[in-house]
């Protein structure tokens, strides 16, 4: 079989600052004069073990991005990335909250900085992207709500989705529907992560209550058959993300993951990788690891990537043309 690594591919979860390169946070942190120390193994990767260390190197990481001219920077750098490993449209999540600390004139300094990035990137490498503007769940559903309003204020051609994302054990869905009514009649697509850390309760209680377009990660549900019948019927896109998965254990191995079982229960489910550097992967690997695991072959990703670009958040003549590129 030829390599499925090298196949055109759309990607819809990932996280802008968890898919920056180690070597463009060392580059910064040497422009600042910044010492970054314990953040790097010896070869240049992010350090962590235990999900507690991944969340203490992601933030001090974090450290060197501070203004919109190092988030336009990283924009750039995160789709040369994913152009080179073959992605060809691709969704990231951003933070009022990070972008700007939820003030509404920095938002809209760094939100312009990003579009600029994100226009550079299609310029130089041909990638289409678009935003998703995310809640943080642990900051509560007031915060939720003030990044709602900001983004239903601030969308445009490029920022075109909300969702939530953060520590997924923080309260119950039903907090947060205020917010995502806000995001839904402003006309953004909405995702929300669900049934990653938490059981396939998560998952039901996000499509009751924020009743999302997709949902990330969502591959607990596997746990519920109730569930997984409703996610069918319902046509709820899951984007999974294989290898962050395993890597944080939530399935001990690839064969272990659920992504072949809800796709033969008729789910629909994608392919992204979440935090890429960190959990020591990109697109092409978990094309990779799917082949060898489950057999999947070049229509199999065909497949998957026509579910995920119907399923993205951009416009028709956008997702026609991404459409046509992926048969080509």
């Amino acid at each position: 079989m030829s390599d499925v690594g090298l196949l055109p591919k759309v990607e819809l979860h990932l996280h802008l600052e968890g898919a920056a390169p180690p070597e463009f946070i060392r580059q910064l942190a040497g422009e600042q004069g910044v010492a970054l120390n314990g953040v790097f193994n010896a070869d240049g990767s992010y350090a962590w073990t235990s999900f507690a260390e991944f969340l203490q190197t992601y933030h001090r990481a974090c450290e060197v991005l501070k203004g919109p001219e190092e988030f336009r920077r990283l924009a750039e750098a995160v789709l040369a990335k994913s152009a080179a490993d073959g992605v060809i449209y691709t969704e990231i999540f951003i933070a009022p909250d990070i972008c700007g600390q939820g003030d509404p004139v920095a938002w809209r300094e760094y939100l312009a900085a990003l579009n600029e990035g994100a226009e550079n990137a299609r310029a130089a490498h041909g990638i289409e992207a678009r935003y998703i503007s995310t809640a943080i769940r642990n900051l509560g559903p007031e915060a939720a709500e003030r990044a709602a309003l900001l983004s239903a204020e601030t969308m445009n051609g490029m920022l075109t989705g909300f969702g939530m994302g953060g520590e997924e054990r923080f309260l119950s869905a039903v907090d947060f529907t205020r917010a995502f009514a806000i995001a839904r009649e402003a006309g953004l697509g909405i995702t929300s992560h669900a049934g990653e850390i938490c059981g396939p309760e998560s998952v039901e209680q996000t499509l009751d209550h924020l009743k999302p377009h997709r949902i990330g990660h969502g591959v607990r549900a596997i746990e519920d058959p109730e569930l997984v019948r409703r996610l069918a019927d319902e046509g709820i896109v899951l984007e999974v993300n294989p290898g962050s998965n395993i890597s944080l254990n939530v399935f001990p191995d690839w064969p272990d993951h659920s992504i072949e079982a809800l796709r033969r229960a008729g789910v629909k489910v994608t392919v992204s990788t979440d935090d890429p550097p960190y959990f020591h992967t990109d697109m092409p690997r978990e094309y990779r690891m799917l082949a060898h695991t489950f057999g999947w072959e070049a229509d199999d990703f065909a497949d998957v990537n026509r579910i995920a670009m119907e399923a993205a958040f951009c416009d028709e003549a956008t997702s026609t043309r991404m459409l046509e590129k992926l048969k080509d």
